[in-house]
């Protein structure tokens, strides 16, 4: 009986065609991990530091992982026993984990069996809520006014609202001109809700459909805007152009504690998939 066996390796294209099928199974799931990996696999992160790695088990791909550039593990689901293998192989080969960011169980198994291993030192720095939406429903009454693309003429505008949401989230990102194409911000399609008069008073951004999946990512409204329904227009908007664009599985993260948010997607056709976590690993004389 042939046993469970890590295979890595550095080449993006590789892996695709071994575990893409995979990861495109339950793209919701593996949302992070099919828009990460896109955008290296077409250029827009550098490629340098990344590894990627399938678990097979009878000629079957039954686990994958993908260390991005910042050193940090992106691993589907993985049972205790397969965290282990994984810090085991990793650790066999020379490699490092920065940090670990997966659904809840499988970070805490993962930040276990490494701590174990090495002495590493976990600090929690993300945590979110996966939805995926179910059937989607606009909110009732629609406030005043539409949705419309974001175009080149209001790049300057997105920008400045971009520099706004990342703020509000504690993301430390500069966001301008000069360092746009490498952010996390720039390979999003844009939509905003405006008033009749043509006013941007919400916006919402969304990934490219990679597996079937689109994220929707970030949604924004300027604190003097907040409570009069732009959100939820803005996202049932842009959800409804992923759908048209072919998209299987519409999805976004949010806080957990913001219960205003939560209760909102709900509302739109947003329903709980699973938590997710991320770590940083640090090393004991890190801590000084």
């Amino acid at each position: 009986m042939r046993s469970d066996k890590w295979h890595l390796t550095e080449d993006v294209d590789d892996f695709l065609a071994r575990a893409g099928e995979f990861l495109r199974s339950r793209p919701a799931l593996h949302t992070t991990q099919l828009t990460a990996i896109e955008k290296l696999r077409t250029g827009g992160e550098d490629a340098r530091g990344s590894l990627f790695g399938r678990l097979e088990s009878q000629g079957e791909v039954r686990a994958v992982f993908f260390r991005r550039p910042t050193l940090r593990l992106l691993p589907s689901a993985l049972s205790p026993a397969q965290a282990d293998s994984l810090a085991a192989r990793l650790l066999d080969g020379g490699h490092v984990a920065g940090g670990v960011l997966a659904d809840d169980a499988t970070a805490d198994a993962f930040v276990e069996v490494w701590r174990r291993r090495t002495g590493a030192v976990p600090v929690r720095d993300w945590g979110a809520r996966l939805h995926r939406l179910g059937t989607l429903t606009p909110p009732a009454p629609v406030p005043a006014g539409r949705g419309r693309p974001v175009g080149e003429r209001n790049h300057e505008h997105l920008m400045r609202w971009c520099r706004e949401f990342a703020a509000d989230v504690g993301e430390a990102v500069t966001i301008d001109a000069g360092t746009w194409a490498g952010t996390r911000f720039a390979e999003k399609r844009y939509t905003y809700w405006e008033t009749p008069d043509g006013t941007p008073v919400s916006m919402a951004g969304s990934n490219p459909l990679v597996g079937g999946q689109v994220r929707i990512d970030p949604v924004y409204t300027p604190a003097a805007s907040r409570g009069r329904g732009y959100a939820g227009a803005v996202t049932v908007d842009a959800s409804r152009a992923a759908l048209a664009a072919g998209a299987t599985d519409v999805v976004l993260f949010t806080d957990p504690a913001n219960r205003t948010s939560n209760a909102l997607y709900r509302r739109i056709g947003y329903l709980p998939l699973a938590d997710f976590t991320g770590y940083a690993f640090r090393q004991p004389a890190d801590q000084r």
